[in-house]
């Protein structure tokens, strides 16, 4: 088993601990995510779900002839998961979570939005504590426009080691 990586949190005006992803979290979103590039740039390309996305899963704005450096399409990507992901986590959890944990919960609502999370099982299961339910829940998550991805299977297994604290960069 992978040791728990200490949270990376700060305190907020009222109190309340706000986590952010780590080194390791941003590499499992990477990896998963791609960003294929022509040149040495980062170019857009359709994902799986058919939508023009650029850099790692960056889908709003992007034009068919729009090109960026990979440290452009890596600081969109940083600044997209604290701007937008993180918040989901750290509002909805209600529960104490390890750095890994917090991790693969950022992983997983990047890929699948913030709607499916807030109204999921996994965060009803999630806040009752189940730690050992979520990466099942995790893991049902695995298809595409109804059909079930090979990638997603990959991809759902990653995050549910990750959020178990084990080694997932094997999947």
């Amino acid at each position: 088993m992978v040791e728990q990586k200490q949270p990376k949190s700060e305190m907020t005006a009222h109190g309340v601990i706000k986590m952010h992803l780590s080194d390791e979290g941003l590499s499992l979103i990477k990896k998963f995510e791609g960003c294929p590039t022509k040149g040495g740039l980062a170019v857009p390309y359709k994902c799986q779900a058919g939508v023009l996305t650029i850099g790692y899963g960056h889908t709003r704005t992007v034009q068919p002839h729009d090109k960026w450096t990979m440290e452009h399409a890596s600081y969109i990507l940083k600044e997209e998961i604290e701007e937008e992901y993180e918040p989901y986590i750290n509002d909805l959890v209600t529960v104490p979570l390890h750095q890994n944990q917090f991790d693969a919960l950022v992983a997983w609502v990047f890929n699948l939005g913030p709607t499916n999370f807030k109204n999921s099982t996994m965060i009803q299961v999630l806040n009752q504590a189940d730690y050992e339910g979520v990466p099942y829940q995790m893991k049902r998550w695995n298809k595409v426009n109804g059909q079930v991805s090979d990638g997603l299977i990959r991809r759902r297994e990653a995050e549910a080691l990750l959020f178990e604290g084990k080694s997932w960069e094997h999947v």
